[in-house]
């Protein structure tokens, strides 16, 4: 390119200002990259390379050499497009900006919109961020990785449809679908034993949280709760449909006093009866297998001898050796009065966990639109995150279990806990 040989020879102000504004648009493109992408080194040393050939260009022919290179970078993918293909849909603000800020009240925006503090948040993004990254493309940088775990959490928070939620980030529906199966197995990766069942000092706690309830070595309380879905295509519509007229998915639940899920089992459609569902878990097989239940041997009245067990309500089979029941019935004696108030209110345990854990993710309170195929997935990731945010300290609103219907009223929220085979 022979510009200063044509006979109209550039100015040196001229040439400066060139090379002002090449300068300007490689810091800006850098300014603007996300910093937590895997790849980065090799890219910015291209960028340091050719920014510093811009700064020490002489004269006219140097900095049109390097613009020109600019623009070979530009098209080859070295920088992202400023201006994206046709088909990309365009990235706005929304609640994603809202996150972004960092001011007095940021804090409880987050409480609000992802159910934990932003240090919190922070603490899951550097665990998950390994997981989570994506390259560099040809047409666009990858979106950050806060956004799309914020994404995820608010998804599972709100309830809201993708669409809505999408719009709210800034993203396009199908970048939101693999958002969250990217964080799910992300969250599953990163925190393999955030729902366990207890050993060593928190096993020796537990024991002795329901020994002064009046259980010797019991280990937690056992119930099933609905997942409403949408009606799902080409699957047998009765076997999901429940007494309520809508289609759920059960899952069932061990939690502790503390309100911590030690085991989780989902998938099941809602015409399996709550048996069943036990009879088909890793937990009736470990049971079995005598992996769960090591405690020292404790006599119980009536001769029973136990090494553990949980609580549970009468929908669960009376020869099941592991759980204890109520008595039921009309004709009771006092002791058997006092010991169903004493068990009824032990067993409230799982409940009260069912109550924080579908009232901060109000996904799985609500029904929503969903693919079998990942749901258990995601319902055991809620979990997680429970646990995680348990273990943090995490406060939950008790203004969450209630809401005000279409006349005004102000009612607790339906749980869809399945006790005796029928929601509550």
């Amino acid at each position: 390119m022979d510009v200063c040989g044509s006979g109209h020879g550039v100015h040196e102000e001229e040439i400066d200002e060139v090379a002002m504004a090449v300068t300007a648009v490689v810091v800006n493109t850098m300014g603007g990259m996300s910093s937590s992408s895997s790849d980065m080194l090799t890219q910015l040393r291209k960028r340091r390379a050719l920014l510093q050939r811009i700064a020490e260009a002489p004269d006219c022919v140097a900095t049109c050499e390097a613009a020109v290179q600019l623009c070979v970078a530009l098209s080859s993918g070295v920088f992202p497009r400023q201006t994206p293909r046709w088909w990309i849909k365009r990235r706005t603000g929304g609640t994603w900006e809202d996150l972004r800020l960092c001011d007095n009240a940021t804090d409880e925006y987050y409480r609000q919109k992802l159910r934990m503090s932003m240090a919190m948040f922070r603490q899951i993004v550097a665990a998950c961020a390994a997981y989570v990254e994506k390259k560099v493309t040809h047409y666009r940088m990858p979106l950050p990785v806060e956004q799309v775990i914020a994404f995820a959490l608010y998804r599972w928070a709100s309830g809201e449809t993708y669409e809505s939620g999408t719009s709210a980030f800034g993203i396009g529906r199908a970048t939101g679908l693999q958002a969250v199966r990217d964080v799910t197995s992300a969250l599953l990766q990163a925190y393999p034993d955030a729902i366990k069942w207890p050993v060593g000092r928190r096993r020796a706690q537990i024991l002795r949280a329901f020994r002064d309830k009046g259980f010797s070595n019991c280990f937690g309380s056992i119930d099933c709760t609905h997942i409403y879905i949408d009606k799902l295509a080409g699957a047998p519509s009765d076997n999901y449909y429940d007494h309520k007229q809508k289609f759920s998915v059960q899952a069932q639940v061990v939690g502790d006093l503390d309100l911590r899920i030690l085991d989780v089992h989902i998938g099941y459609p809602r015409s399996v009866h709550d048996v069943r569902v036990l009879y088909n878990s890793q937990l009736w097989r470990r049971a079995e297998a005598g992996e769960l239940f090591d405690a020292p041997p404790e006599n119980l009245s009536h001769g029973v001898v136990t090494r553990g067990s949980l609580l549970g309500d009468n929908g669960y089979p009376v020869a099941c050796p592991w759980i204890v029941q109520p008595y039921g019935g009309i004709d009771q004696d006092r002791d058997e009065e006092r010991f169903d108030t004493r068990q009824k209110v032990a067993r409230r345990c799982v409940e009260r966990a069912f109550g924080r854990l579908k009232c901060m993710w109000r996904l799985f309170l609500r029904t929503h639109k969903t693919n079998l195929e990942t749901l258990p997935q995601q319902f055991v990731v809620v979990c997680t995150l429970h646990n995680i945010l348990l273990d943090a300290g995490i406060d939950f609103d008790e203004n969450l279990l209630w809401e005000v219907d279409e006349n005004g009223i102000r009612r607790r929220l339906d749980l869809a806990i399945v006790g005796n085979g029928v929601g509550r």
